[in-house]
């Protein structure tokens, strides 16, 4: 139990219950560094982690046909000041069972560190996955996170991947993800980043819709301000008949910060159909002057409006 106190402890720090994740019903994976602190799987998932010189191994299973009420939870941390911390996650979902995934990223107290995830997920037929990834970080700005993913979604699959990245500094951020879209699967990706200071924020998302009557969304939401910058993709390209998906970036810039958002559509199929949708500007001014009517001054009225976008 000394071990996990620090786990702990930055579960309490943002407002966590940390009994919710180690409960003797839900298959979870607590990592330090490169350390497997503790690990646990249950009927029907399977969690298997290994510590190395320079990287943590795990790979996560979900039996065919299986409907797990319990998230399982992945918590990744560094809690000196100083730090690396590399992951390669596994995770396959057999035929027809479905599972939340629970990331949570905690960085709160380092000064100077490196996260790098590369995952490989496989949803097979008729599988659900839900995969929420939060990071919560500290004040100090030098830490560099670079989650990487390739998706493989079989027919029928269904995946919503949500990424979080709001409290506090970014420092610099590198995602990039792929998701394959199999005949009638369903993809959506969701990210939502705030970055301030002189925080660097890089977003790449791609889904490509290769089965027939494939379906994808990729939505983004970035609020940026100081002197922080950020460079948003979203590609989606149609490759099969019926296939549909859509780009939507939406951009709030705040001081000197400079953000671009870029969509990017492509089709292959002439029975295929991709939008997208990009907007980048300043706070409504209408929401702003209600709020500052309301009592708020205009800093903390255009923060509640940010974190209301984010939220």
């Amino acid at each position: 139990m000394a071990e996990l106190q620090p786990l702990i402890n930055a579960f309490r720090l943002i407002g966590e219950d940390p009994t919710t994740v180690l409960g003797p019903d839900s298959a979870h994976l607590v990592a330090y560094g490169h350390r497997v602190i503790s690990q646990q799987s249950i009927p029907g998932v399977l969690m298997q982690a290994r510590s190395e010189a320079d990287v943590i191994r795990a790979r996560l299973v979900v039996a065919e046909g299986l409907h797990i009420v319990q998230p399982v939870h992945l918590c990744f941390g560094l809690f000196a000041r100083h730090g690396t911390q590399n992951v390669e996650l596994e995770v396959i979902l057999q035929p027809e069972s479905s599972v939340t995934l629970w990331s949570h990223c905690l960085f709160t107290t380092v000064e100077h560190a490196t996260h790098a995830m590369t995952a490989r997920i496989e949803i097979q037929e008729g599988a659900a996955l839900t995969y929420q990834e939060a990071h919560y970080h500290g004040e100090s700005g030098d830490i560099a996170v670079s989650p990487r993913a390739v998706v493989t979604l079989g027919p029928r699959a269904r995946y919503h991947a949500d990424f979080a990245l709001v409290q506090g500094r970014v420092g610099r951020l590198d995602i990039d993800y792929t998701v394959n879209v199999g005949e009638q699967a369903v993809a959506e990706l969701t990210s939502k980043v705030y970055g301030y200071g002189h925080d660097v924020i890089h977003i790449r998302e791609r889904i490509n819709l290769d089965g027939a009557n494939a379906r994808g969304l990729i939505k983004t939401r970035v609020a940026a301000r100081e002197d922080a910058t950020a460079e948003v993709i979203g590609a989606t390209c149609g490759n099969a008949p019926g296939a549909r998906g859509h780009v939507d970036c939406l951009e709030i810039v705040r001081d000197r910060a400079v953000v671009s958002a870029i969509p990017e559509v492509k089709v292959t199929h002439p029975l295929a159909k991709v939008t997208h949708e990009a907007a980048i500007g300043s706070v409504d001014g209408q929401q702003l002057e209600t709020l500052m009517a309301r009592g708020l001054d205009p800093e903390q009225a255009v923060d509640l409006i940010i974190k209301g976008m984010l939220s």
